[in-house]
């Protein structure tokens, strides 16, 4: 979500906060917000200074009031998944020696799917600009996205990229479970038709048996299609209609921040 963006239904009414949802993404420097009523997206505001959460003067009502769920993405800057029946959270200090963490960061853990729990690491003063709402409201940023694809019943020869703000995810499913998620930083389609190829290589997947699933900003550029459809099997989009949308809203460019809507807050270890 690069260019900023504002929307508010006409049935909008602070008033009825307390049937809303509030949707916060954080990332490093600036974050997005949704505010739904049920499956309709009834507010949205994007690419907002963190500032605007400590000490709101554009957004100072709509962050004021009582929701009845408040569910926030926090992108981490780097990340390991454990395995279930292996996680102790005891050893979420030894699990996070795998994450070269600096003294300004700070490691959170939370359980990922039925499969995983993700421990992830992020900016202290992103987590400071939320903490005031609870860290029981925190959620990892691509779990809905996550639960999105697991939902779509993904195909053992498809692999999905997720890409925004220079960072493509990539998460490949093997019988309905999570094989592969990893993310890369990128500058253009070389680069994503590269760790496609890689991901794809390290998966022993044959590219012309494989179909590339694309979501987030590259979904509506041709340059990306194109330049993927010569190496591998087929490209589509991956956009699933998760909140009812007005018309003029790209889905593919709020993706993320609408999968939110899947995740269920949980307190963070």
């Amino acid at each position: 979500m690069s260019e900023q963006n504002t929307f508010r239904d006409l049935s909008f009414d602070l008033n009825r906060s307390a049937y809303y949802r509030l949707l916060l993404q954080i990332d490093s420097n600036s974050f997005s917000y949704a505010i739904t009523y049920e499956k309709e997206l009834v507010a949205l505001g994007t690419d907002y200074g963190l500032s605007e959460l400590s000490d709101p003067q554009d957004l100072a009502e709509e962050l004021a009031v009582n929701y009845k769920e408040i569910i926030i993405g926090l992108k981490g800057s780097g990340f390991t998944l454990v395995p279930a029946p292996l996680f102790n959270e005891d050893q979420i200090a030894n699990y996070a020696l795998l994450l070269d963490v600096k003294s300004n960061e700070k490691v959170l853990a939370q359980r990922l799917d039925k499969q995983n729990f993700i421990i992830y690491k992020v900016d202290e003063k992103t987590v400071a600009a939320v903490q005031h709402f609870g860290l029981d409201k925190i959620v990892y940023s691509g779990k809905g996205l996550i639960a999105a694809i697991a939902q779509a019943s993904p195909l053992n020869n498809q692999l999905y990229l997720y890409a925004e703000n220079g960072k493509v995810d990539f998460l490949y499913f093997k019988d309905n479970n999570i094989r592969f998620y990893n993310s890369f930083e990128f500058t253009d389609e070389n680069d994503i038709a590269y760790f496609s190829a890689f991901v794809s290589e390290e998966l022993g997947l044959s590219p012309n048996q494989v179909n590339l699933k694309l979501s987030g900003n590259i979904a509506s550029e041709g340059k990306y299609n194109a330049l993927l459809s010569r190496f591998f099997e087929s490209v589509s989009s991956f956009d699933p209609q998760i909140l009812e949308l007005p018309g003029h809203i790209n889905s593919k460019q709020i993706l993320n921040l609408a999968a939110l809507t899947l995740c269920v807050s949980s307190e963070v270890l």
